[in-house]
């Protein structure tokens, strides 16, 4: 069962213990949650939908100008077939997206040195898109730290511990568009995965798809509810919660009607290590900088050569 929580508890002092115990229950169990009371804007919320309904609309051409593979950080259009989320099956993902990073300026001494994951958002040639997607990162990153002040009190750490790890970070934001299934046999939206960051915010259109493969259980459908996010735990946090939280396997079916979704990947900034946190006992992995772990599982993903 994946429960439905509500921010407001938290965020507005009214039961903050409430909420961080029933936060880390599924952190530790389903490793998924709905968030409500998010605090969101609903109207930067639909921008951001019109605007990637525009961008996904444009010609072929349009957007292989923008191309994530012309570009080594990861930003851009990624083309139906790119991926395979699914390491173990090498199945294609029948999906487009669109990837923004933390904003630098062609200047910055960081983008003119190629540091990974240090370089310049591409755009396309639409008004108003990057002021939008600019506008909801900022807000979905906000809200993605306002959730580690939760994290933290449930792991036994001061609130404002994971503050300083979210300056500048690795986060990502992606819209993604699944057209219609087919009905070929094996086809896929997105192949079984679990997400590589700290936590995943998930904005869907409502469209069915999505399922969660809870440890030791059958696949299950994700239930939608108007206004709310989809939250899930990364693998980072898993591995930095020297596996006291659940990183789950998940993947999206072939939907019967075109899918719309948008994901914020919360990840820490790149020169941050991940080591078993105190209080965590005995570590199980080896501690690892944040963008090593990141560039690691980002290409065992694409099937063509990124940049």
């Amino acid at each position: 069962m994946i429960p439905v929580l509500d921010f407001t508890r938290f965020s507005e002092g009214t039961d903050r213990e409430g909420f961080v115990a029933d936060l880390g229950a599924a952190a530790r169990g389903p490793g998924f949650f709905l968030l409500k009371g998010h605090g969101i804007d609903e109207a930067l919320r639909a921008a951001v939908f019109s605007q990637a309904d525009r961008f996904f609309s444009l010609p072929m051409a349009e957007k292989e100008a923008v191309s994530i593979l012309k570009t080594p950080h990861y930003r851009g259009w990624a083309h139906d077939g790119l991926e395979s989320l699914d390491e173990n099956s090498g199945q294609k993902d029948r999906k487009e997206s669109f990837n923004i990073g933390f904003d630098l300026s062609p200047g910055d001494p960081r983008v003119i040195a190629g540091e990974p994951f240090r370089g310049v958002n591409q755009w396309p040639d639409l008004p108003g898109f990057r002021d939008t997607m600019l506008a909801y990162y900022d807000a979905a990153l906000d809200l993605g730290i306002r959730l580690s002040r939760a994290i933290a009190l449930d792991l036994g750490l001061p609130e404002d511990y994971f503050d300083c790890a979210f300056i500048e970070p690795l986060a990502a934001l992606r819209v993604l568009h699944y057209p219609p299934g087919t009905g070929a046999e094996g086809e896929i939206g997105a192949g079984a995965h679990s997400d590589y960051g700290v936590v995943t915010l998930l904005m869907t259109d409502g469209e069915p798809g999505l399922q969660v493969k809870p440890r030791g259980g059958d696949w299950m459908d994700v239930p939608s509810v108007e206004g709310a996010y989809v939250v899930n735990i990364g693998d980072c946090l898993m591995r930095w919660t020297n596996d006291i939280y659940v990183s789950t396997p998940h993947r999206v079916l072939p939907p019967k009607r075109q899918r719309r979704s948008v994901a914020m990947f919360v990840e820490a900034n790149p020169d941050v290590m991940v080591e078993a946190l105190p209080g965590t006992g005995a570590p199980k992995y080896p501690a690892v900088r944040a963008a090593d772990y990141l560039m690691s599982r980002l290409n065992a993903t694409y099937n063509e050569e990124v940049g």
